[in-house]
């Protein structure tokens, strides 16, 4: 019960530090180039989870977890290709449009991963999890119609709906690696999937940017990626790849309440509707997770 709870909180906490990635790319995309963004952002997850992890040896704080080994390699080089791909058409996204718009949009990557894991990887998804993931996606519907353009398909909402595809395949990779070393995962996540996206960033001929940029984009990718991803696998181990997802659709939700602090984006009505149904699948999922436990 106890193992259930903490996975739940990390899960929660993973899209908590995700969520704020939006609204400060937002900002830094005014000085920085889309494909460089990306690359930056997971050189910061991977690198800044490198000295996090030498930081922990040296204190002695740190357990020893098992390593990858050459039986994942499918898995590694999958997620990695697609962590290439997904957060390039993340920032062309948002380059497109909004935050909110950015947002609420990536409710989709749940969808795209409880469907993944259901049909590919033959996860078992309960009903009340479904239950879960369609008022998420009842919310998402009605604030699309909330008036100020949060929800439209125009280009930057596709390319964003790209990146949750990517994500969803991305996470059900992850799944299959949640036993192993979450901080190896994420410092190989990080480091060449970063490295990837900088010389396709090069091969465009885009502009690296200021260092002072570059050390922002840095220190966020480290705690919007880095810590992000570590939680996230921490808690897949326990939940599996559908539930965790199902916890992490509370980062849409907060990227727009971030963005409403940082960018003064201010939500409809429709907004505080789709809050109450977030709500109740909340509350669907953890009487989900308890009753899981119990059985």
């Amino acid at each position: 019960m106890k193992t259930k709870k903490l996975a739940t909180a990390f899960a929660i906490l993973a899209a908590a530090l995700y969520a704020i990635n939006i609204p400060l790319s937002k900002l830094l995309l005014e000085h920085v180039e889309t494909t460089m963004m990306a690359a930056f952002l997971y050189l910061g997850a991977g690198i800044g989870m490198f000295f996090y992890c030498a930081i922990g040896d040296l204190m002695g704080t740190r357990k020893k977890k098992e390593r990858l080994t050459k039986d994942e390699l499918p898995y590694t080089i999958a997620m990695v290709v697609l962590d290439i791909i997904a957060p390039i058409l993340l920032m062309i996204g948002i380059t497109k449009t909004n935050s909110a718009n950015v947002s609420l949009l990536n409710n989709f990557e749940i969808v795209a991963t409880s469907l993944i894991a259901l049909f590919i990887f033959k996860e078992v998804i309960s009903k009340k999890l479904w239950l879960a993931i369609g008022l998420v996606t009842i919310a998402s519907i009605i604030l699309s119609f909330s008036g100020n353009d949060a929800f439209t398909f125009n280009s930057g909402s596709l390319f964003v709906l790209g990146a949750c595809i990517c994500w969803g395949f991305e996470n059900n990779c992850t799944k299959m690696l949640s036993s192993k070393s979450s901080e190896q995962i994420v410092i190989i996540k990080g480091c060449f999937s970063g490295l990837g996206s900088l010389m396709v960033a090069l091969i465009l001929g885009e502009d690296i940017p200021a260092l002072k940029y570059i050390l922002a984009i840095l220190l966020l990718g480290f705690v919007a990626y880095g810590l992000s991803i570590n939680f996230y696998i921490m808690a897949q181990k326990d939940l599996g790849a559908a539930k965790t997802s199902a916890y992490y659709s509370v980062a849409p939700f907060l990227g727009v309440a971030f963005s409403m602090l940082l960018l003064h984006e201010r939500p409809a009505l429709q907004f505080y509707i789709a809050l109450t149904i977030m709500i109740v699948s909340t509350i669907v999922m953890t009487k989900d997770t308890m009753d899981q436990n119990h059985s």
